[in-house]
């Protein structure tokens, strides 16, 4: 599974942009995990049974954060996104057994 990581690294994500309270912008995370569970359930072989994204991600450009990935054989993985640019556009950069959910 890990031969996998090397072309998911590549992978990068469109995310959409949600205006939040007090003039924030933060990551849409409803799109962002539709996006990685249609991305992972192809780059892995195995049907992603839920994704769970943090929904009070802010916009900022460098920063990174972590989503819950479960698999339909009970699995659990981490997907660690990294937000590029003030657009919200989104790169995997590491997957680990276990789950995550943390902003960093």
């Amino acid at each position: 599974m890990r031969g996998f990581y090397a072309g998911l690294a590549a992978t990068t994500l469109l995310a959409a942009l949600l205006f939040a309270g007090c003039g924030e912008t933060v990551v849409d995370s409803t799109k962002t995990e539709e996006q990685l569970q249609s991305s992972l359930s192809k780059s892995l072989g195995e049907k992603v049974s839920s994704v769970d994204c943090p929904s009070d991600q802010k916009v900022e450009a460098g920063a990174t954060f972590t989503c819950d990935v479960r698999l339909n054989s009970g699995k659990t993985e981490a997907v660690t996104l990294k937000i590029r640019n003030e657009e919200a556009d989104l790169s995997v950069i590491k997957l680990t057994e276990g789950a995550g959910g943390s902003n960093e």
